[in-house]
């Protein structure tokens, strides 16, 4: 079943388009939203929630149009956008006091067990914190009101990789359950290979694919050969990066599966993204 369905949203900017966005995200799972920055991410997670005005398309939020029922959708639905910014000078209890007024399901049991587990001092202000104990301060005011479903734009960005880590161990637990969904919005690709069951892939505002994560990296080979087979397989090339000693790129597992001679590995999420988004699809080491 899909807790979140995206339907064709467009929205218009001066030098940018979010060209007719279409996924869905399933319970239970986590999704990586992926693109480099200015892709477009966080525009459609914007629009997605009304917090930006869009164009054109629907969003259907457990099989009802969120735009008209905004106000009992976003109660199941938690936001966390990079780490907690605002207030920077109020201690987290009175920040917390201010925000569970707004929810009719706000658990102060499941809220003080998250603050326990995320070792969290209420009495402590924003600005003490570090930037991966503010993340997961927004991760305990999400999770209290019982949200169905989080959406993250870029929350490990910043961190370092012990804080990251630990940050995605908590995602995974959080799904656990199978009631819980993750849309998590970010250009660090190793984070995703360690804990998304799906990707959408979106490139100057247009998605370019939504499947899982297995099949995504299934789609694609990294090849290499000489300079001379370089020539001979350019046009099946989806990016390369020539070297004095030949070259290294990304074909599609079906081109791959019809070339001889090419050495053939599989492909990570990083490297698809990499040759992907060349900006002419080529590039030399010595460029």
């Amino acid at each position: 079943m899909n807790i979140l369905e995206v339907r064709n949203l467009t929205k218009k900017y001066p030098g940018f388009t979010l060209d007719g966005a279409t996924f869905d995200v399933e319970e239970g799972c986590v999704m990586g939203f992926i693109g480099r920055n200015g892709a477009g991410k966080t525009t459609t997670i914007k629009c997605m929630l009304n917090l930006a005005h869009a164009d054109g398309g629907q969003v259907f939020f457990e099989g009802k149009d969120l735009l008209a029922n905004e106000a009992a959708c976003k109660k199941e639905i938690g936001l966390v956008l990079g780490m907690v910014s605002y207030y920077q000078r109020k201690k987290l209890k009175t920040i917390t006091e201010v925000t569970k007024q707004f929810y009719d399901e706000w658990d102060e049991p499941l809220y003080q067990s998250l603050m326990k587990r995320f070792a969290l001092d209420p009495d402590k202000k924003v600005t003490e914190l570090s930037q991966g104990m503010r993340v997961k301060y927004a991760l305990a005011l999400a999770l209290s009101h019982h949200a169905k479903l989080l959406i993250l734009d870029e929350p490990t960005s910043g961190l370092d990789p012990v804080s990251r880590d630990e940050l995605l161990y908590i995602f995974r637990s959080i799904i656990e359950d199978g009631k819980h969904s993750i849309l998590f919005s970010t250009h660090i690709i190793s984070d995703l290979e360690k804990c998304a069951d799906y990707i959408t892939y979106i490139k100057e505002g247009k998605i370019l694919c939504s499947t899982d994560a297995e099949s995504f990296k299934d789609a694609y080979r990294l090849v290499s050969g000489e300079s001379e087979d370089l020539e001979r397989f350019r046009e099946q090339l989806v990016g390369y990066r020539s070297h004095a000693f030949g070259f290294t790129g990304l074909m599609k597992k079906e081109d791959a599966e019809r070339t001889a001679g090419l050495k053939i590995a599989p492909a990570d999420m990083e490297s698809i993204m990499i040759y992907t988004e060349k900006e002419d699809g080529h590039e030399s080491a010595a460029e």
